[in-house]
């Protein structure tokens, strides 16, 4: 199923060739306004300077195809959710739960929170569509013992004490780059060619969220690492320091 096959949101000409894939990567180029936010108002988003509203951004520009320009994005990000709401047909939040944090024995205290005005009509019930970032409000919160758990499922190739998770095939898949930011892949963050993080195995890939909370995933050392709320500048060398910890 192609994404624009789920809502009007897809109908434009700019819009019109967006694939699952392009959402995925932060290269869908998606243009219009969703819960009151404008996608341009993350146009030309430096992510390294502004996770904190430390540089400048929202200027519109020219829109280029779907594809063909990497840009991280969160009002493109929250269109992702919309549409996973609507093929799912129940709250990602519950999703979630069901597929993935009650088999791993996550706590009950996560939340995975709307905004006020992120309510849509399914079949009749009105749901929530959560957003994939939490600096307009709402978001993804849980607890770093939460987060390393999860690490550990992404580590072990989905599998969770014998029983299959997630599919390793479409791990494979969230590790591949994207072919306009080899740093990119699915939703993570890649270090292709030990470009990123020399330090490290080139097989490594993270999570991170504003404020520099990172999850931190080494295959090659068979390690998970979970930082939060470090100063964004120790991130680097707080990982350097464990990877040498772990080569002697």
């Amino acid at each position: 199923m192609t994404a624009h096959a789920l809502d009007d949101g897809f109908d434009s000409p700019q819009n019109r060739g967006i694939t699952w894939r392009h959402l995925l990567q932060q290269t869908s180029e998606w243009q219009g306004t969703l819960w009151d936010k404008p996608d341009s108002i993350d146009h030309d988003r430096d992510v390294g300077q502004s996770e904190l509203g430390g540089a400048v951004k929202g200027r519109p520009r020219a829109l280029r195809p779907p594809g063909s320009h990497w840009e991280y994005n969160d009002v493109r990000v929250n269109r992702l959710s919309l549409s996973l709401l609507r093929l799912f047909r129940r709250p990602l939040a519950a999703v979630l739960q069901d597929a993935v944090m009650g088999p791993i024995g996550a706590s009950a205290t996560w939340q995975w929170q709307p905004y006020r005005n992120s309510w849509v009509d399914v079949d009749g019930v009105r749901m929530p569509s959560v957003p994939g970032g939490s600096h307009w409000g709402g978001g993804l919160w849980m607890g770093s013992r939460d987060h390393a758990r999860f690490g550990l499922l992404m580590l072990r190739g989905g599998d969770w004490q014998g029983q299959k998770l997630l599919s390793e095939s479409w791990i494979t898949e969230m590790r591949r780059p994207c072919p306009v930011n080899a740093r990119y892949g699915m939703l993570w963050w890649l270090n292709t060619g030990g470009i990123a993080m020399p330090f490290a195995p080139a097989s490594s890939y993270s999570a991170r969220g504003a404020g520099s909370n990172v999850i931190w995933i080494d295959p090659e050392h068979d390690l998970v690492v979970v930082v939060r709320w470090i100063d964004k500048p120790h991130v680097e060398p707080f990982l350097r320091m464990i990877t040498e910890s772990v080569k002697t």
